[in-house]
């Protein structure tokens, strides 16, 4: 061997023992948030969020066996298998958390397969965290609609997958995504607009924006399927909460969708139209939203929508034709940074 072939192999092995430290240092960053975030949302009291106390007792009433409830049966099945762990309710809130973190984790790396990019699943994943920590839609998905928050992710894996013609990833997260909240089937059953093209979803979704905030969407399941409408309105009904037409829920679900366009310019052009393709599957999870969005708490029927829309974010900074914008290093300070928002929100049990 040679001077130079010594010093090639010297510099190569350099390389590769910096780039995994670089790596166990990134997922010790990770795995530290992670653990701030689960403690956080696991301590909360019991009156930090509108459906914790609901939880809790839920929990707590495993002594007695498995209950008959309206809970879906994956949720009840973990939660039992929770309980028979020993664990109590700080616990079983930690627990969940984590859990939510683990979907959002598997969501990014599905994310990353669907976009083909040589970005890294890890910086992918600080990115989206980084965003999710400061959207009050996570919040909400953390301490008061839990079940669905577990869901979310997964629905939109399901239709990722149903994108690319992945039948069984489809069929498969779909599966566990309906096992944890049953409102994950509304999606799944909208999942085969994304057969379309782009134009006729495009057509497809205004046509269901108009009819929503026009209030036909309305006045039409109630004169053609009036059982339904009945079961919409009375499921969580609530007299302090405003039900009907929500106009600013749906100018605001189009601005998130209309925002990955408008910052197209701004991303790489080799990676620029498959994210913009990932948007078609954002406007389809917006769907079941102006379908029957004028029922109680409808912002829930768009929170998987609102969630993956952090994720399609994240990837279109981490694409950035601004070198710095997707630094790595900066993006991880970003997400630190982001934690302090994520406490402020959670403590005061700020939502959307």
């Amino acid at each position: 061997m040679n001077t130079i072939q010594a010093r090639y192999l010297q510099t190569s092995h350099r390389s590769q023992g910096e780039a995994m430290a670089r790596w166990w240092l990134g997922m010790i960053l990770l795995g530290g948030v992670a653990l701030f975030a689960c403690w956080l949302v696991g301590t909360r009291p019991l009156d930090i969020g509108s459906d914790t106390e609901t939880y809790a007792g839920f929990f707590e009433n495993l002594v007695q066996g498995m209950p008959e409830t309206r809970l879906e049966p994956g949720f009840v099945y973990l939660s039992y298998a929770l309980y028979k762990l020993g664990l109590g309710v700080t616990g079983y809130q930690f627990t969940l958390f984590g859990l939510l973190l683990v979907m959002v984790a598997l969501a990014v790396r599905r994310y990353r397969f669907y976009l083909e990019t040589p970005v890294s699943w890890q910086t992918l994943l600080c990115a989206s965290l980084m965003l999710l920590f400061i959207s009050p839609m996570f919040t909400n998905a953390s301490i008061n609609a839990i079940r669905q928050g577990l869901a979310a992710p997964l629905v939109f894996v399901a239709l990722l997958g149903f994108h690319r013609r992945r039948w069984g990833t489809f069929a498969l997260a779909g599966a566990l995504a309906a096992s944890l909240h049953l409102s994950s089937a509304m999606y799944l059953a909208c999942a085969p607009a994304l057969l379309l093209s782009t134009r006729w979803l495009r057509v497809v979704a205004a046509g269901a924006f108009l009819a929503y905030v026009s209030g036909l969407s309305m006045l039409a399941v109630r004169a053609g399927a009036p059982g339904f409408y009945d079961v919409v309105m009375e499921y969580t009904a609530n007299p302090l909460y405003r039900s009907g037409v929500r106009i600013d829920f749906a100018v605001f679900t189009i601005f998130w969708y209309l925002l990955p366009h408008f910052l197209a310019p701004l991303v790489q052009a080799q990676w620029r139209q498959r994210i913009l393709d990932s948007t078609s599957v954002y406007l389809v999870m917006s769907l079941p939203f102006f379908l029957i969005g004028w029922g109680f708490f409808s912002n829930r029927y768009l929170l998987p929508a609102w969630l993956a829309v952090s994720m399609i974010l994240a990837a279109v900074l981490c694409h950035a034709r601004f070198a710095p914008l997707r630094n790595p290093l900066l993006i991880r300070v970003g997400l630190l940074a982001s934690c302090g928002v994520f406490y402020i929100y959670v403590s005061r049990g700020i939502v959307i």
